[in-house]
């Protein structure tokens, strides 16, 4: 039976603030509780939307948000014709969007896969797909620009230095490093593209 409007508005809701929870403060330290409680849904609804509990919810949650993160960077990425442009507006906007949430929203994946590679499985092949996506979304972008396989190293130092930058300009509170990784990105590219 297909699903109510006021429940898929319950189950956004739970999903939205599982993701939100998780990116914020860890997979273990959010119970089903509390995520029942910030959604504002009832505690037997979440198990009536994912069966499976807490690792339901959670492998859920990690591909939604993976994919719609996938598609801001992509559109970020795509709205300058020239790539050093592209990236070096994308790692700004990283960089306000974290200042503006007060350091508490970088990466909805990154928080959960530190977390969670060396203790859960299911999950760790969640956020493994998501990254995976994530490089050949970029190395798609980039081969509009660099040929094989400058390309997937570029998609792939583009995701490391956007997740090492999240994490120092978190652990510093200063969106300076995600500013300097912009940099290095560009300058990354622009040997590819001269080489």
């Amino acid at each position: 039976m297909p699903e109510t409007g006021q429940q898929v508005g319950t189950r956004q809701r739970v999903e939205d603030s599982a993701a939100l929870l998780f990116r914020r403060q860890g997979y273990a330290a959010t119970g089903l509780k509390q995520i029942a409680a910030e959604s504002g849904a009832a505690f037997g609804s979440i198990y009536h939307f994912f069966p499976g509990g807490k690792a339901d919810l959670g492998d859920h949650v990690v591909r939604r948000a993976g994919a719609a993160y996938r598609d801001l960077v992509a559109t970020a990425l795509g709205g300058d014709a020239d790539p050093e442009t592209a990236v070096l507006s994308m790692f700004d906007a990283a960089a306000r969007a974290l200042a503006e949430s007060d350091y508490a929203d970088a990466c909805p994946i990154a928080t959960l896969a530190l977390e969670v590679a060396s203790t859960d499985e299911r999950l760790r092949m969640a956020t493994e797909a998501v990254f995976a996506d994530w490089v050949d979304t970029a190395t798609a972008w980039f081969g509009q620009w660099v040929p094989r396989p400058a390309d997937r190293d570029l998609a792939t130092s583009l995701i490391m230095l956007l997740e090492g930058a999240f994490l120092l300009a978190r652990a510093a509170r200063d969106p300076g490093p995600l500013h300097i990784a912009g940099q290095s990105m560009v300058t990354l590219l622009r040997a590819h593209r001269s080489g």
